[in-house]
């Protein structure tokens, strides 16, 4: 298969390790095994695999560790295994970075499906192309015309009055919008809501942005004033 998806398989178990790669073969991917952690971060940034399967729990380097080295440089798909399943919550809480998560014991028919469900969603996002009324700003992006948002390529969930506010704030940024501005711009039936609710769905707001970018903090109260975005 010419050009075929180049995937690194990062797991210290030869039988797990050795199954995966078989199956992804069988599926036209072409395979290669690392079997610690250690030198993952070097040999991702050498080899750029496109798509890389990391085990949590890998002696030399923690495969959390390896997701967020990684991270810094790339934005390969990574797909994270896991033999708790307790631990995806607590992965997930970290923001580690990974696309996605499977917990062991797996079939291996599943990780290959897993495989080539992110891949689709990775080569949706590489293909579209945004419209002229696309509004992108310090790695957010909305699309008004499909009320679609993401942050930093990674595709974002918002409610209508969030997608509104949010809008209105990147409409200008810098800018500080008062609690009454953000409001008329959020509803659009005139309805009166109190303070306490903007400042709510400014912290969803907050929450949800930072899932795909925790370092960052983007949206700001103004004391006395209301919020910008920067």
């Amino acid at each position: 298969m010419m050009n075929a998806t180049r995937i690194l398989v990062i797991e210290d178990e030869p039988k797990i390790a050795q199954l995966i790669v078989d199956y992804l073969k069988l599926d036209g991917f072409e395979a290669e095994i690392v079997p610690e952690g250690t030198n993952a971060v070097g040999i991702i940034q050498e080899t750029q695999p496109d798509f890389v399967i990391l085990d949590l729990m890998l002696p030399g380097k923690d495969g959390l560790t390896i997701c967020q080295e990684v991270r810094l440089f790339s934005e390969v798909p990574i797909l994270m295994l896991t033999a708790r399943v307790d631990e995806i919550d607590r992965l997930m809480g970290l923001n580690s970075g990974a696309d996605d998560y499977v917990c062991k014991p797996f079939l291996p028919k599943e990780v290959v499906a897993r495989v080539k469900t992110i891949l689709r969603r990775v080569n949706r996002l590489k293909n579209h192309k945004p419209s002229a009324q696309t509004i992108e700003y310090a790695g957010i992006q909305l699309e008004p015309e499909s009320f679609q948002c993401s942050v930093n390529g990674q595709g974002v969930e918002l409610t209508p009055v969030e997608f509104r506010m949010l809008k209105e704030l990147l409409s200008q940024p810098g800018r500080v919008f008062s609690r009454e501005q953000l409001m008329q711009a959020s509803y659009q039936d005139d309805r009166i809501v109190s303070d306490r609710t903007i400042d709510s769905h400014i912290k969803n707001l907050r929450k949800k942005i930072a899932m795909n970018d925790p370092q960052r903090e983007r949206i700001h109260s103004i004391y006395g004033m209301g919020y910008k975005i920067d």
